[in-house]
């Protein structure tokens, strides 16, 4: 039973990676208008995504931690 909630952290750790790292690149866009970059940013939308990446981060440790423990 541990290794099958650990596969499906690992995976749900994946899709929240995944999610993260576009919304990240579509937080921010710019236009060049005459030679000169116009750049804008969403930073609630940037926050999110980095709040994605972290959350990923913990559910792919806790993922392979039970994975990878030893039944006793």
């Amino acid at each position: 039973m541990r290794k099958v909630f650990g596969i499906i952290l690992i995976i749900g750790a994946l899709v929240l990676g995944y999610l993260g790292i576009n919304d990240l690149g579509a937080s921010s866009a710019s236009v060049d208008i005459l030679g000169v970059e116009i750049t804008a940013e969403d930073n609630s939308a940037k926050e999110m995504a980095y709040v994605k990446i972290g959350l990923g981060v913990i559910a792919l440790i806790a993922g392979v931690y039970l994975v990878g423990k030893k039944n006793r």
